[in-house]
């Protein structure tokens, strides 16, 4: 079974769903039963059996089929948001005394959620390589977190070898996959234990749901379903399941088209004297890039370039001067979108992180390449110094 099966057909030819081109979407809160039996038998296996929105319904079922099977993993879990998803799955793994590695850049709520935990004795630790992995490691160390490309400075990892480290030393290991998409990248079948995604970005696709996921055996999904996704509450609506469905069937359409804008936006921007780096692992300079085209069938269109200049006030007036790259937080939808961390992360998580001053990410959407090319230009002149 293909990914573009799974993404566009998976699930969707059964009887429950009655022949309609577009699955039914499941408003209903409650499922009721013939027999108390039947409903003590249901509650039981709540993980699996429909018994309340809370738990689990049809249409949120339909996708956690179709992105478990995307990721060659055996279940899934959506949420209602990604940072729903990541806090449930860590918080599954540890208890009050364990210890996290994390390894490399990583989604900044994710760091503000492992010092929340620190407050019920679940310490953790960033290390930048293996290396430091060794040393920082500790008799109490439980669950190595990582993301591959990393977070803003799309660092690439070898995948296998930093699972097989970690299964050495008794990890479990969990990985953030959103900027590849299971088309792209499926760390599962890499050896990592449970991956991530907020289905926010590019599985959505379009700018208009808020969501989370985990992917896994059932050996690690199911006491997750049944503790921390219920008592948490992050639960997916079906209507935000439709539009992870409907997102799906267009993915790995959109994610070449994505790749290759991206790809030519960031070869432009490479040979800018304006531009210190482009940090694109599809690039052939950059330092990941072998292990990359190794794991990694493609690239997204995420990355972000270093500008020449070590003040705000300039990374910001390069930012006010661009037209079609609009300036927000997320990425992964048609429209293309710029951010500079500089301009609105704390201090001390910036450092943590290596971030420079006039690093800007760039999400490159589906607009012509020529024209979004032509805006950075323009606003690269605008900046006298930086032309």
């Amino acid at each position: 079974m293909d990914d573009e099966w799974i993404c566009g057909r998976l699930g969707e030819d059964e009887p429950w769903v009655l022949g309609a081109v577009n699955p039914p979407v499941f408003e209903n809160s409650l499922f009721t039963f013939a027999t108390a039996q039947a409903l003590g038998e249901a509650i039981r296996n709540e993980d699996e059996r429909y018994v309340y929105w809370r738990g689990t319904n049809p249409t949120v079922d339909l996708a956690q089929r179709k992105l478990a099977a995307l990721e060659r993993g055996e279940r899934a879990k959506c949420f209602g948001s990604g940072m729903g998803a990541i806090s449930a799955t860590i918080s599954s793994l540890v208890s009050a005394g364990d210890h996290v590695l994390v390894l490399g850049a990583v989604y900044g709520p994710t760091t503000q959620f492992l010092r929340y935990l620190e407050k019920f004795g679940v310490t953790h630790t960033h290390v930048g390589d293996l290396a430091e992995g060794d040393s920082a490691i500790r008799a109490d160390t439980r669950l190595l977190y990582f993301e591959s490309p990393s977070y803003m400075a799309y660092a690439v990892v070898d995948i296998a070898e930093v699972t097989g480290w970690a299964r050495e030393r008794g990890l479990v290991t969990v990985m953030d996959n959103t900027w590849s998409t299971p088309i792209f990248q499926k760390p599962l079948t890499m050896g990592v234990d449970l991956v991530v995604h907020s289905l926010s970005k590019y599985i959505g696709g379009h700018s208009d749901l808020v969501g989370g996921v985990v992917v896994g055996s059932s050996r690690l999904i199911r006491p997750l379903a049944l503790t921390e996704y219920q008592l948490y509450g992050a639960a997916m609506s079906p209507h935000d399941a439709a539009k992870v469905i409907k997102g799906l069937r267009t993915l790995p359409v959109r994610m070449a088209a994505h790749q290759e804008r991206g790809l030519a936006v960031a070869a432009f921007l490479a040979g800018h004297p304006g531009v210190r780096a482009v940090n694109h692992p599809g690039l052939a300079s950059h330092p990941g890039h072998a292990i990359a085209t190794r794991q990694m069938s493609g690239f997204s269109s995420l990355f972000s370039i270093e500008l020449a200049t070590e003040s705000r006030e300039e990374v910001a007036t390069f930012l006010d001067k661009l037209r079609y790259f609009r300036i927000g937080v997320s990425w992964g939808g048609f429209e293309s979108l710029v951010n500079a961390p500089a301009l609105s992360t704390e201090e001390s998580v910036r450092a943590t992180m290596g971030i420079p001053v006039g690093l800007v990410r760039l999400s490159v959407g589906l607009e012509p390449a020529d024209t979004l090319i032509k805006d950075l230009g323009l606003a690269l002149e605008g900046m006298g110094r930086l032309a």
